[in-house]
């Protein structure tokens, strides 16, 4: 090859023009490179058209070919008869030119001739080209030979081209110098070759280059330089989202769409979403889908997901399986269960364990269970966890909920923390649950603040009770409330003719309605004796009423005794029974002094045995007490 003349006579021959044109394709931005050397400037101006040409060319190849960059097919026919005669007589310019418009039609033996003559003629596009030439034939090595010629002779298209031979070998050290040598030429795809390897070797300048060549137009580098972006800039990263989508890459129109989502930007997230399923991204139309069915429109969202999951999206299988699954077809939402399976989306194991949970299915749910929970699923470990332990298999659950745990489920840490409690294993239980707590888990940090009171550690169980009554736990509340209750100093004595109740509500007081309100029956009726002490005595009946028809016998004892108190006995003795029965020993020997008061001496003395079983010991003593008067009486 050494007839290809020296470096100095090659870049005087005053024919190189460089220009880059982006591949069409987005896995791989490192397409074709246009090195558009011809002798055209001493030839008529070229025809321009309003369509683009279809290539032959393969789009992994290397092509020189900027004089026909925007030429239709008669300006080409055009192009080769001009050249044609000029190229047969031996002009090096015509044979690149012809030879680049053969090979871009397909016709690789007509085109190497000119190409070959061309080269030696010391044309660094022929050379260039007639790599590409050979690469396409099967002949590598060779191409690489000359792309090599052509490299070292300044041109930038063939140095990546090399670059790509070389990467494609795993020589990452030669990759890395020809990418950068087309790099630093201002080869757009050079530029983002030398990122990718940099990138895929984790070394410094990626984002330089890629920007390097986002700036000249390569809508993949744009996209990867807003992934790269999107967390230390944001506002950056959308801006070259938006330059690679509006150049049609999908996957931005897609993340472009996720950020405007997030940002509540739901019209213009779906536009972005519709452009890109419009272009073939399944996830795209997925994420369309669930825009469409939030905003209740279930038909138009099933039939994305759908188009999705015929494209292999398992996340729009899943959406479709449950959207059927709450409809009762649940043998279609089994389909597309199984679909999202197929997909490689363990959800859809998960999902249908779910689904024979609910048709009480046992063994075929906990199979799907499994498999989901063997793939790396964390809550069907969890899932599978809870079936065992129901099953009776602790030792077998155990694993299951560690599993679910270190994965980072945290109801599966509260999970192993009863399990560990079951077994009188506090300490172990206790860290179980100061994990899920820590992770927001309202019953782990109940869990956690009864054990820290239980240990007199009062303002760490205060920190943990506030967490969990946050959350919503009437429990929590509850427990919070007595606990700033005993904290707090005791109250002032009220000054002579100062009116009862005139004090500020405590937070303790506030903390005990939140909790009446979520309907524990304890705070209800601790907020009635608030009330009653205040003189509220309607608000006090109120909550007294409330508990006791919840069941609590404390409740039906308190409001026994303020209806007693208006007079109205029957009813009151109604609520002692209920409160009786439930096994209050107050109220039976309450309706143990009504019988004697009313002259029942034989129901008097069946209250007080039963205030007597009951206690405590202050009752018994005083239903003792009345029942040896009754049977006196008796046997007077």
């Amino acid at each position: 090859m050494g007839f290809m003349g020296d470096r100095s006579t090659l870049l005087e021959t005053g024919r190189f023009v460089r220009a880059e044109a982006e591949s069409g394709t987005e896995s791989d931005g490192a397409a074709q490179a246009v090195d558009a050397r011809t002798a055209m400037t001493t030839q008529s101006p070229r025809t321009t058209a309003a369509a683009p040409i279809t290539r032959t060319v393969p789009a992994d190849d290397v092509f020189d070919d900027e004089a026909f960059a925007l030429t239709d097919a008669a300006s080409d026919a055009e192009l080769e008869a001009r050249h044609r005669v000029a190229a047969d007589k031996g002009d090096p310019g015509a044979m690149s030119v012809l030879g680049a418009l053969l090979l871009r039609r397909g016709d690789l033996a007509g085109a190497e001739p000119y190409l070959r003559g061309a080269t030696a003629e010391g044309d660094r596009a022929a050379a260039n080209n007639l790599g590409v030439l050979l690469h396409q034939r099967g002949y590598p090595e060779e191409a690489a030979g000359w792309w090599r010629v052509a490299a070292v002779a300044g041109s930038a298209p063939a140095a990546h081209a090399l670059g790509r031979h070389y990467r494609e070998r795993g020589d990452e050290p030669a990759a890395e110098y020809w990418m950068r040598q087309a790099a630093e030429s201002g080869h757009a795809l050079g530029a983002y070759g030398l990122a990718d390897l940099l990138e895929h070797r984790g070394d410094k300048g990626v984002e330089r280059w890629f920007r390097a060549a986002a700036e000249q137009g390569h809508r993949e580098a744009a996209y990867r330089l807003a992934r790269h972006l999107r967390k230390g800039d944001p506002a950056e990263a959308e801006q070259w989202y938006r330059q690679a989508a509006a150049r049609g890459h999908r996957r931005a129109g897609l993340h472009l769409g996720a950020l405007l989502e997030a940002r509540g930007e739901l019209k213009e997230a779906g536009r972005w979403y519709l452009t890109s399923a419009k272009q073939g991204e399944p996830r795209a139309a997925c994420a369309l889908g669930f825009l469409l069915r939030d905003a209740g429109d279930e038909e138009n969202a099933a039939s994305w997901w759908l188009r999705a999951a015929q494209d292999g999206d398992g996340n729009a299988a899943n959406a479709l399986g449950a959207l059927h699954a709450a409809r009762g077809e649940t043998q279609t939402a089994e389909k597309w269960y199984r679909a999202a399976m197929d997909a490689g989306d363990q959800n859809g194991a998960y999902n249908l364990a779910l689904l024979c949970a609910a048709q009480e299915r046992t063994a075929q749910s906990e199979q799907w269970y499994r498999r989901a929970a063997y793939a790396g699923h964390r809550e069907a470990a969890n899932a599978l966890a809870i079936l065992l332990l129901q099953g009776g298999d602790a030792a077998g659950a155990e694993p299951w909920f560690s599993k679910a745990a270190e994965a980072g489920s945290v109801d599966a840490a509260f999970n192993l923390g009863i399990l560990f409690a079951s077994r009188d294993e506090d300490r172990t239980a206790l860290k179980w649950y100061e994990r899920a707590a820590s992770a927001g888990h309202t019953d782990a940090a109940l869990q956690v603040g009864i054990a820290l009171v239980r240990d007199g550690e009062d303002r760490a169980a205060e920190r943990h009770l506030r967490c969990a009554a946050g959350g919503g736990s009437a429990e929590a509340a509850f427990r919070l409330a007595a606990l700033l209750e005993s904290l707090a100093p005791p109250p002032e004595p009220v000054a002579l003719g100062e009116p009862v109740g005139g004090a500020a509500r405590t937070e303790s007081e506030e903390w005990y309605e939140r909790a009446a309100e979520l309907g524990h029956r304890r705070a209800q009726v601790r907020v009635g004796m608030l009330a009653a002490a205040r003189g509220e005595l309607g608000v006090a009946a109120r909550w007294y009423r409330e508990a006791a028809e919840a069941g609590s016998r404390n409740g039906a004892f308190n409001l026994g005794l303020l209806l007693a108190r208006e007079g109205n006995e029957p009813e009151a003795a109604l609520w002692w029974t209920r409160a009786a029965v439930a096994g209050h020993g107050r109220a039976a020997l309450r309706l143990g002094l009504l019988a004697a008061r009313q002259g029942d001496l034989t129901e008097g003395q069946k209250w007080c045995v039963r205030a007597m079983e009951l206690g405590p010991a202050e009752v018994s003593e005083r239903a003792a007490r009345l029942r040896e008067a009754l049977a006196e009486e008796l046997s007077a």
